[in-house]
């Protein structure tokens, strides 16, 4: 089992690079195709104030766009090279979101950037990549804002809950754990009941890995004083987790979907990459 096709989002941002890095080392080890998306935005400018600025500022900003989406283009170009990676550039004018749904959506997984609350100002999407993992219908490998990740899925850990999101995740996710040197399947505060977690917690969804060849171990924790999202963490830093695996919940409000509280509690606090499924 293998991915034959990731996408991964490029821009101007200075996490990119590591962003890209993963990717190719994600095309790299599955032999899967590369598919780099530059979104080129327009400015989001006030109408008063676009009302003050001449059409040539307009055109040289554009064009700084180009110039800077050239640049990154080579730089993809030559870093596929230099990896033996089967890599295509697509350039597309839009809103990243909508834009990388549904280039996603024709490829095993997305590779993103975690939101930087302090991102430069017209790169940093504020719906990134919340929106997109609640809309693609794809895994989504998001990659933390701070630090370098040359080495991802050797020790993995799996939130389960044994909900379908969690199910979800945990299919999308066989590529990796059929790869991983060690799975742990963590469970926190598990409850019992016709949907829940069975008479030893995460021992199912561990037999049901153990038939794919995965030697997985079953982990549960009671912990009433600590966060759901904090404790998953916690215990990925002391294993040495290089990869978290976890459903992506959300729940309507008015007209839009937002995320659950230990979903957003993860993509804020994430310290290691995690591979979302919703």
């Amino acid at each position: 089992m293998a991915l034959k096709d990731i996408l991964v989002h490029v821009d101007s941002s200075n996490q990119s690079r590591v962003r890209l890095d993963a990717a190719i080392s994600l095309a790299s080890a599955h032999e899967a195709h590369l598919i780099a998306v530059y979104v080129l935005t327009q400015p989001r400018i006030p109408g008063y104030v676009r009302a003050q600025i001449t059409e040539d500022v307009l055109r040289h900003q554009a064009e700084l766009a180009l110039e800077t989406a050239a640049a990154a283009e080579t730089a993809f170009n030559d870093a596929v090279a230099r990896a033996g990676v089967n890599g295509e550039w697509r350039l597309v004018e839009g809103d990243p979101v909508p834009v990388l749904s549904l280039h996603a959506r024709y490829a095993d997984i997305a590779v993103v950037g975690q939101r930087d609350p302090e991102g430069e100002e017209g790169i940093d999407d504020s719906a990134m990549p919340d929106q997109l993992i609640l809309s693609v219908g794809r895994p989504v490998l998001v990659i933390p804002y701070i630090g370098e990740y040359p080495v991802i899925g050797q020790r993995v850990m799996v939130s389960w809950d044994a909900s379908r999101l969690a199910t979800r995740a945990v299919n999308d996710a066989l590529p990796f754990l059929v790869k991983a040197k060690r799975v742990t399947v963590m469970a926190v505060n598990p409850k019992g009941g016709e949907e829940g977690h069975g008479e030893i917690p995460s021992a199912d969804i561990c037999l049901h890995l153990a038939r794919h060849g995965i030697n997985a171990e079953a982990h549960h924790v009671y912990a009433d004083d600590v966060g759901t999202g904090d404790m998953l963490l916690s215990r990925a830093a002391d294993e040495g987790i290089d990869l978290m695996v976890t459903g992506c919940y959300g729940h309507a409000r008015w007209r839009e979907l937002v995320l659950g509280g230990v979903t957003r509690h993860m993509l804020k606090h994430m310290t290691m990459p995690v591979l979302m499924s919703h």
